[in-house]
């Protein structure tokens, strides 16, 4: 039988109902599902729910909710709510790899004992599972990463790194839609934009959705990368 979640103040208009505190994918089912539970049966003074890899953060208006009575309807909400989330999308994404593109593949090559080829492939042949987006718009938490990649974070972050960066960080993967600072590793660039107001959808993947990357020849990002601006998808929906 799986654990009750239980609850945390954060600030005092927040609070978080935790399921855990591992990286696990029965965990955030449960996570996404009290999600969908609570956007169809809203509760008064809720303003806004961001789920995480295992705990769901609720906005509120303290004003017109109280927190011990907050935090029961939530249990509440929890207990019937399961673990049965949408089955998501998977998206098929082109990444170059290496070289200007991914500036850190030839260290992590040597850090591994691989050949910069076996980084590709092994990168390039999971299935990653979207657990959260956050840090920024459109940045794309994954986790499936091949254990044999795992890295440790950089100890000396990089204040800028460019908008549609693949990376790795520990046992995690990422999708970066904006130039921003990151510690992670990075692996290669994609053209497709994860995040692009005036698109619709404006955020092209969503928690609960699936992730595969396709090497692509560096002579096409520039095609891509316009045909992006341009506010296409790119990435394609494949059947899983």
């Amino acid at each position: 039988m799986s654990n009750p979640p239980h609850i945390k103040p954060c600030g005092d208009a927040a609070l978080v109902i935790e399921y855990g505190d591992t990286v696990d994918a029965a965990l955030n089912r449960r996570v996404l599902a009290l999600d969908a539970y609570l956007a169809r049966h809203p509760v008064g003074g809720i303003s806004e729910t961001v789920p995480t890899y295992r705990s769901l953060l609720v906005h509120y208006d303290p004003l017109r909710l109280d927190y011990a009575d907050l935090s029961a309807a939530l249990l509440e909400a929890a207990a019937v709510s399961g673990s049965d989330s949408a089955t998501g999308t998977r998206w098929r994404i082109p990444v170059v790899y290496g070289g200007e593109y991914g500036v850190d593949l030839a260290e992590i090559a040597a850090r591994h004992h691989m050949r910069e080829e076996e980084v590709i492939r092994r990168h390039s042949a999971g299935i990653y599972r979207v657990y959260m987006l956050g840090f920024m718009p459109g940045f794309a938490y994954l986790g499936g990463l091949d254990p044999a990649l795992a890295t440790p974070r950089r100890d000396d972050p990089r204040l800028e790194t460019p908008a549609g960066t693949i990376s790795i960080g520990g046992v995690q993967a990422g999708v970066q839609c904006l130039a921003a600072p990151s510690g992670w590793h990075l692996l290669g660039r994609t053209p497709v934009r994860t995040y692009q107001p005036g698109r619709e959808p404006m955020f092209l993947v969503e928690p609960g959705d699936e992730v595969t990357f396709a090497p692509i020849a560096a002579d096409l990002f520039a095609g891509l990368e316009a045909r992006a601006s341009a506010r296409e998808m790119i990435a394609e929906k494949v059947q899983p």
